[in-house]
């Protein structure tokens, strides 16, 4: 594949600018290959459909001119990686182009602007940048594609209605018709109340309910990141034994999975995005620079090519590539993964890895664990949930039922709603694994830390219910319940008399804002 360009009519004129600012004697192909580069590290991406976007009447720049035998191949795997392409791809040489006349605007534009500004300052500025990209990618939040993780999970296509309550006038049952389409667009639902309201137990009886009515076909993970104390496991034990729930304490028992496993790890695209989405994870939850975000890089690829025949390595070997590459200097990074690995939060061999999702769990993460680690593998754990159940089929949706797969309730919610690194992941697990089955429960003490700033996760949850909570503002709980302003003094009323154990509602079977008696897993 011959690479021949010309550049745009009006960038031939920037081509010999520029070059007149490098020192004398440089040949124009080398503004071309800065320009190239320049246009890379700003994250710039052109689609197919802009291809014709320059003109090529400009300067003409010949393969073996353009890029050296000695340079060539480097050029060629900038452009592979930035697009995801093969080495051979006929777009290549058209990416180049548009890549090296985006450059050269750019950079004709900086230094008509800045007339002391000369050709040094701009490669020790952009040089840096460039060498901090490489160690600060922005990671997509999307799904990794994964053809070699077979997981499946059995759907529940029946109509799914739940007892939420009962009338305080005449204690008539209240249902909720969970997958009904007709009447909501989501399952996802938001919870909010103080602690001693009955949220937890009104939680335990709606994931009682519909494992029940499922048949065992809809499972769920409880995610408690705050941890149980001895006292609480015990308490729990009829809602484990009626359940089935396995009880995983971490790190006295192991979460049942590599979270790496989420990763393709014989498609070398995918591979790379994998890798890349589980370092952003470790680096992001953890308040973590770029320069350790680079080893941690370094060391999960170095892990992954020492395994053959499509294994995994483990959380402990990645931990060991990384302890040779800082070697006696130990920092933040180094703490975590020694953590992570050292604790055995999650299972050491991916061999014994098992599709947890056809069973029930309830995750505690001891409160003796480190805050970054118990964060970082929270998301880690959320992350695979995300992943795998976004490489699945969508459920179907028949006679207006929403086909139903998985339950994923995350407690003390209020705490990741504050922090913003922990939004991106939520709202897009809240947009998009709705159409695989998934329903996803927030309990939160308040109202207020569902709105935040950028994203107002209660607009997300087609179903809220209120129970007591300290700040009673109007118009916050109108928000909260996707109310107009008719029913304000409804809410006020009801809110003012509310009791431990009661809630309002905004569910299309019951009047809105009309206090009930919610149904409480400890009164079986």
């Amino acid at each position: 594949m011959q690479i021949n360009i010309r550049t745009s009519e009006r960038n031939q004129e920037v081509v010999r600018k520029l070059t007149t600012k490098l020192p004398y004697g440089t040949k124009e192909n080398v503004i071309a290959r800065i320009a190239l580069g320049y246009s890379l590290q700003t994250g710039k991406k052109f689609q197919t459909g802009n291809f014709n976007l320059y003109d090529s009447k400009g300067k003409e720049y010949k393969d073996h001119i353009l890029f050296d035998a000695k340079y060539r191949d480097f050029f060629i795997a900038l452009i592979c990686q930035h697009y995801g392409l093969y080495k051979t791809d006929d777009n290549i040489p058209k990416y180049i182009k548009l890549h090296i006349d985006h450059g050269l605007e750019l950079m004709d534009t900086i230094f008509q602007d800045n007339y002391n500004y000369t050709f040094f300052d701009f490669l020790v500025e952009y040089i840096e940048k460039g060498t901090l990209a490489l160690t600060d990618l922005n990671v997509s939040l999307d799904a990794v594609r994964n053809n070699q993780q077979q997981i499946e999970k059995s759907f529940y296509a029946n109509p799914i209605k739940v007892q939420i309550g009962k009338s305080l006038v005449d204690e008539e049952p209240i249902y909720l018709n969970l997958n009904d389409t007709k009447l909501y667009n989501n399952c996802h639902i938001a919870v909010a109340g103080n602690s001693g309201t009955g949220k937890t137990q009104f939680a335990l009886e709606f994931l009682s309910q519909i494992y029940e009515q499922s048949n065992g076909h809809v499972n769920f993970i409880y995610l408690d990141f705050k941890g149980l104390k001895q006292d609480d496991v015990k308490r729990l034990d009829k809602f484990f034994q009626n359940t089935k729930t396995n009880f995983v304490d971490v790190p006295q028992t192991p979460f049942p999975v590599n979270p790496l496993t989420f990763i393709d790890n014989i498609n070398e695209v995918n591979k790379t995005m994998g890798i890349d989405k589980f370092v952003d994870i470790v680096c992001k939850y953890s308040n973590l620079g770029i320069k350790q975000k680079g080893k941690l890089r370094e060391a999960t690829y170095e892990a992954f090519l020492e395994q053959k025949g499509g294994l995994y390595p483990t959380l402990k070997q990645i931990n060991d590539r990384l302890q040779e590459i800082v070697g006696d200097k130990k920092d933040t990074l180094t703490e975590i993964m020694d953590e992570l690995s050292r604790y055995k939060i999650f299972i050491d061999d991916p061999k014994n890895e098992s599709n947890f999702l056809n069973s029930n769990l309830y995750l505690s993460l001891s409160g003796d664990l480190s805050n970054s680690v118990r964060f970082t593998s929270l998301f880690l754990i959320i992350n695979y949930l995300y992943n795998t159940f976004m490489n699945m089929d969508n459920s179907p949706v028949e006679n207006n039922v929403k086909a139903l797969r998985y339950v994923l309730l995350i407690d003390e919610a209020h705490v990741l709603f504050k922090e913003k690194k922990y939004q991106d992941i939520l709202e897009k697990l809240l947009r998009e694994i709705r159409s695989k089955g998934v329903s996803v429960v927030l309990l939160s003490q308040g109202i207020d830390e569902y709105n935040q700033p950028n994203f107002d996760f209660s607009s997300m949850c087609e179903i809220a219910f209120l129970l007591d909570i300290k700040d009673k503002n109007t118009k916050s709980m109108e928000k909260f319940l996707g109310m107009s302003g008719e029913g304000s003094k409804k809410i006020a009323r009801s809110m003012e008399k509310i009791q431990t154990g009661q809630a309002i509602s905004n569910i299309k079977e019951y009047n809105k804002g009309d206090l009930f008696w919610i149904k409480q897993f400890k009164d079986r």
